[in-house]
């Protein structure tokens, strides 16, 4: 008889744990009021904080990948702009040039500058033809916008030329609109201009007058584009004045150029040569 009664105990143990499970399930998935309405929210508004940051996480993770992508995109875009504008850069010296040739009685020589030095004093380009080419010492070298050197050695393939930022290059030119003859130099005080010595104060000229090649020195022939005026001063002690002048010719940028095929007149030259000799 005991072991009956143990018996039942058990399965009304069982029957009601099972009962109150299903009371525990039912208020869960049916009851929306009272205390499980709260803790709903509690929970969600949990969930909604711990959400918060670690999509904000997320959000700056995608953008520094994002902003990664785009470097490395605008990078090549840098880099394909820089190369058109080379090629854009190079085909107008090339059609300029091509214009040169073509309107100019000069003889000339296509060259390409392979070496530069404009780094001090004794500046100098290296050009891609030499005597084999018909390229001699003292023949002047020019682009499409006017005078850039004078070649001073030349080899079988290659030549040495003298830019005109130098302190040994000498040309002699006169001012356009007027005439006034002068011998144009480097000037050391002002590294980016030429300045033009001997001409009168007596003659005005004014800035922005054209100074080309006069053709006197029997070295370059006239007419020889240089550059322009920007400031005139006089010579203290002197009745001349310096002119200074802003070349036409950049010759960091200039790459590609011209050798003059130009002879001096051996009559000149000796008769320059018998002059000096009468005051010696």
């Amino acid at each position: 008889m005991q072991f009956s009664l143990r018996k039942t105990e058990d399965v009304r143990d069982h029957v009601l744990t099972v009962l109150f499970l299903l009371i525990a399930f039912f208020l869960m998935v049916f009851r929306h009021d009272g205390g499980l309405q709260s803790v709903r929210k509690v929970s969600i508004l949990a969930m909604s904080v711990i959400e918060q940051p670690l999509s904000q996480v997320r959000v700056y993770r995608s953008a520094l990948q994002t902003n990664e992508q785009l470097g490395k995109q605008n990078i090549l875009l840098q880099d394909e702009l820089s190369r058109l504008r080379s090629v854009r850069e190079e085909n107008r010296t090339l059609r300029n040039m091509i214009g040169l040739k073509d309107t100019t009685e000069l003889e000339l020589i296509p060259v390409r500058i392979v070496a530069k030095n404009l780094t001090g004093i004794n500046n100098s380009f290296t050009i891609n033809k030499g005597s084999s080419d018909g390229v001699e010492p003292g023949m002047p070298l020019i682009t499409s916008e006017g005078l850039a050197g004078q070649t001073i050695l030349a080899s079988a393939g290659h030549a040495q030329v003298m830019p005109f930022f130098n302190p040994m290059f000498r040309v002699s030119a006169r001012i356009q609109d007027n005439r006034a003859y002068g011998i144009i130099s480097w000037s050391t005080d002002q590294s980016n201009k030429l300045v033009m010595h001997y001409v009168p104060q007596t003659i005005d000229v004014p800035v922005g007058s054209v100074v080309e090649t006069s053709g006197f020195s029997n070295q370059f022939p006239p007419g020889i584009p240089v550059g322009t005026v920007t400031e005139t001063r006089p010579e203290a002690g002197r009745d001349t004045q310096q002119i200074y002048i802003r070349p036409f010719v950049s010759l960091h940028q200039t790459a590609e150029a011209f050798i003059v095929r130009f002879q001096p007149e051996p009559e000149v030259d000796e008769l320059l040569i018998q002059y000096e000799r009468l005051f010696q």
